[in-house]
């Protein structure tokens, strides 16, 4: 998700708020689900590095942090892997990959239950206005951080290296295709950071994200006849 600055002062706040938050939390939850699903798969390698933990400090890429807070993309440390380790090499490094994303879609998945709790509260007709406001404020941040997942776990999941999604694409192309993406991965790069500039994933991204979101909402229906 790109986040640009406005000329509004608050906008700005709110906007680098957010940015921080991706940085110190929602990236270490990302970088840790790999190195859990690595370790899981037999590789110790990030548990030996420092890296199977949330603190924010130890997946924090200085440079990536910067061009997060600055222009709203940028990148965490990659989680050390040692795939010699793994017992199937393709389809671990895979699930690996995989992970990723998918602690971005459970973290999604719990926001929207919370987002769902807190808007019937909001409509609770004897809740009293101070109460209403901080409900409203909650209800905000947890649907900012559902989207904020569903975000980086979509745009993680492109088959484009070297993003999670090309290793999972990796495990079902054969070793001359893979071989082939390898070699010109510089130029793939470039390719998507073009495309980031551009704003061309933004339209399809958003419009996927906005789906999944009012899914995950729909699910938790049942919410409504308890509250």
């Amino acid at each position: 998700m790109s986040f640009l600055f406005s000329n509004s002062g608050a906008s700005l706040v709110i906007m680098l708020c957010i940015r921080l938050f991706i940085v110190f939390a929602i990236l270490p939850i990302h970088e840790y689900a790999h190195g859990y699903a690595a370790r899981k798969l037999g590789d110790n390698t990030a548990l030996i590095a420092g890296r199977l933990t949330l603190n924010p400090l130890a997946h924090v890429h200085p440079v990536g942090a910067v061009m997060l807070i600055l222009f709203g993309f940028g990148w965490a440390k990659p989680v050390p892997i040692n795939p010699r380790n793994f017992k199937n090499y393709k389809r671990d490094v895979a699930l690996t990959a995989f992970a990723g994303p998918l602690s971005n879609f459970i973290c999604a998945f719990a926001a929207t239950f919370i987002y769902r709790i807190l808007y019937n509260v909001l409509m609770i007709p004897t809740i009293s206005n101070s109460a209403a406001n901080a409900v409203f404020y909650a209800l905000i941040a947890f649907q900012y951080f559902a989207i904020i997942n569903l975000s980086l776990a979509l745009f993680n999941l492109l088959p484009i290296y070297p993003l999670d999604g090309s290793n999972i694409l990796a495990y079902f192309l054969p070793a001359k295709a893979n071989a082939f993406i390898y070699k010109y991965s510089n130029y793939i790069q470039i390719g998507l950071i073009a495309l980031i500039y551009l704003g061309i994933l933004s339209g399809p991204l958003s419009w996927l994200i906005d789906k999944i979101f009012t899914l995950f909402n729909y699910l938790f229906f049942w919410v409504d006849f308890i509250i």
